[in-house]
């Protein structure tokens, strides 16, 4: 199982953890709503979790840009 975060507005791989057994208490989703949740986790067949988060230049363009916020996708 590994999990795998990507920037959800430019698709930037932002890390991966592998080889470990997590419990989501660990990476804190179970704080996220079930709204929340379906947004951002992927569980996929094989056992891997993809996560949409937010990368360092994304999150600076948007704190730059407020407006960005209304995008989907920073980078079109």
């Amino acid at each position: 199982m590994a999990i795998h975060y990507h920037c959800r507005h430019c698709g930037t791989n932002v890390g991966t953890i592998s080889n470990m057994s997590v419990h989501s208490e660990q990476l804190g989703i179970h704080k996220l709503t079930e709204e929340e949740r379906l947004n951002m986790v992927q569980y996929q067949d094989n056992g891997d979790i993809h996560v949409r988060t937010i990368c360092e230049d994304c999150q600076e363009s948007l704190q730059r840009n407020p407006d960005y916020h209304q995008l989907d996708y920073i980078i079109q």
